[in-house]
C-alpha cells in the first residue's frame, strides 16, 4: 500500500476523508435535483456501483429544499455543489446537506460566507473550496500559483472564524497544470485534497486524463478523495475510479483482469468472453486477478501471476492458477468454469 500525505481529517456524512492511507470516491448525479425521484434512482445506481459520496447541483432553492427528502431515500452522505448564490447554501445546510462545495471564484459576499460557516459550525459540516482554473477570480492571471492564491484568500475567511472543516480541490482541464497545482497545494496546505480533471471530456479522453493526472499524484502519496469526471453515465465514473484506485495498490477488494491484446496465433472467439467477464467482475467485491488469454503456448506463463485463468486452444481451453494447469475444459464452458471459481476463490 502506498502512504499518503499527513492531511488534517474531515467528517462527511460518518466518512472521514484525510488523515488515513485511504482514498475516498466520489461522484455527481446529473439529474435536476428538484426531481427527487430521477436523482434518487441514480444516486442509488452510484452506490451499487461502489461511490462512497455524492454531490449534486443546487442551481435554484428548489434544488437546495429537495435535499431533504433525496437524503431519506438514499445511504451515502450528500455534497451540494453552490456557485454564485451563497443563498441556496445556506438552505442546502437548513435542509441536510452533510457538506457544501463553494467556488470562491463566483461567491465573493463576505457577510454570506461568514453565515454558511456559522451554519456549517453548529452541524459539523465540512466545506470544500472547490478552485477550478477557468473559474478564478478576475484579479488572478491563469496560473497554477494563482490557484493556490485563490485558496488563500478563501482560508483566511475561514481560518478568521476559526472554522478548519476544510476540503480543498484544484482542478483544471489540463492533466500536466492539475498535477503543478496540486503538487504545489500539497506542499502549502495541511487540509485534504480532492483530486479530480474537470472538463475531461468523454470515456476515452477522461480515462486517459485522469489516470495520468490522478495517478501520478496519487502515487505520489496525494490526494484524500477522488472524481473521475466523465461526459457520461456517472456510474462509469466509479468504475474507472476503482480500477485506477485498485492500479495504484489503493483499493484491493477489486477484481484485476488481464488479457492478452490477441494475435494470428489465436483459435477461439476471445473477445466476447472478455467482454462479458469485465461486465461480470464489476459485480464482484473481492481482491482476485482473472487472466483469459488468446492460446495455451505462453499462456499461463505470461499471466502465471493470476490467482484465475484460462487460455483457449482450437476446440477447448486450459484452466490454470497461478501458471499452473489444473484441467481442460470445453470451449462452451468457459464462462461457466470462471464464474465458478471465482465465487469459490477466498483468497
Amino acid at each position: 500500500m502506498l502512504t499518503r500525505l499527513e492531511t488534517r481529517p474531515i467528517n462527511v456524512g460518518g466518512i472521514q476523508i484525510g488523515g488515513q492511507n485511504k482514498v475516498i470516491i466520489q461522484s455527481m448525479t446529473n439529474t435536476k435535483t428538484k426531481d427527487v425521484r430521477a436523482t434518487v434512482k441514480q444516486i442509488l445506481d452510484l452506490e451499487a456501483a461502489g461511490c462512497e459520496i455524492v454531490r449534486v447541483a443546487i442551481l435554484d432553492i428548489e434544488d437546495a429544499k429537495a435535499i431533504k427528502e433525496i437524503k431519506k431515500q438514499i445511504h451515502i452522505p450528500l455534497v451540494s455543489d453552490i456557485h454564485f448564490n451563497p443563498d441556496f447554501a445556506i438552505e442546502a445546510i437548513k435542509n441536510g446537506t452533510d457538506k457544501v462545495r463553494l467556488n470562491p471564484g463566483n461567491i465573493e459576499n463576505e457577510d454570506k460566507i461568514k453565515e454558511i460557516v456559522q451554519l456549517c459550525k453548529e452541524r459539523h459540516l465540512p466545506i470544500r473550496i472547490g478552485i477550478n482554473g477557468g473559474s478564478l477570480n478576475k484579479k488572478y492571471q491563469h496560473s497554477e500559483e494563482a490557484m493556490i492564491e485563490s485558496a488563500k484568500d478563501h482560508l483566511r475567511i475561514l481560518e478568521k472564524l476559526d472554522f478548519h472543516d476544510v476540503c480543498l480541490s484544484f482542478k483544471s482541464s489540463d492533466p500536466i497544470e492539475t498535477i503543478n497545482a496540486y503538487r504545489l497545494a500539497a506542499n502549502t496546505f495541511e487540509y485534504p485534497l480532492h483530486l479530480g480533471v474537470t472538463e475531461a471530456g468523454g470515456l476515452i479522453n477522461s480515462t486517459i486524463k485522469s489516470s495520468v493526472a490522478l495517478g501520478a499524484l496519487m502515487l505520489e502519496g496525494i490526494g484524500d478523495t477522488i472524481r473521475v469526471s466523465i461526459s457520461d453515465d456517472p456510474v462509469e465514473e466509479i468504475k474507472i475510479a476503482k480500477k485506477l484506485l485498485r492500479t495504484c495498490n489503493l483499493k484491493m477488494d477489486v477484481p484485476n483482469l488481464v488479457s492478452c491484446p490477441t494475435c494470428g496465433r489465436i483459435q477461439y472467439d476471445m473477445l466476447p468472453i472478455v467482454k462479458e467477464m469485465e461486465d461480470y467482475l464489476e459485480t464482484v467485491h473481492k481482491n482476485i486477478t482473472v487472466a483469459i488469454m488468446g492460446c495455451p503456448v505462453n499462456g499461463p506463463q505470461e499471466a502465471k501471476r493470476a490467482d484465475i485463468g484460462v487460455a483457449g486452444g482450437k476446440e477447448s481451453a486450459i484452466l490454470f492458477k497461478k501458471g499452473e494447469i489444473v484441467r481442460t475444459i470445453p470451449q462452451a464452458d468457459i464462462i461457466k468454469v470462471l464464474k465458478e471459481e471465482i465465487q469459490a476463490f477466498k483468497g
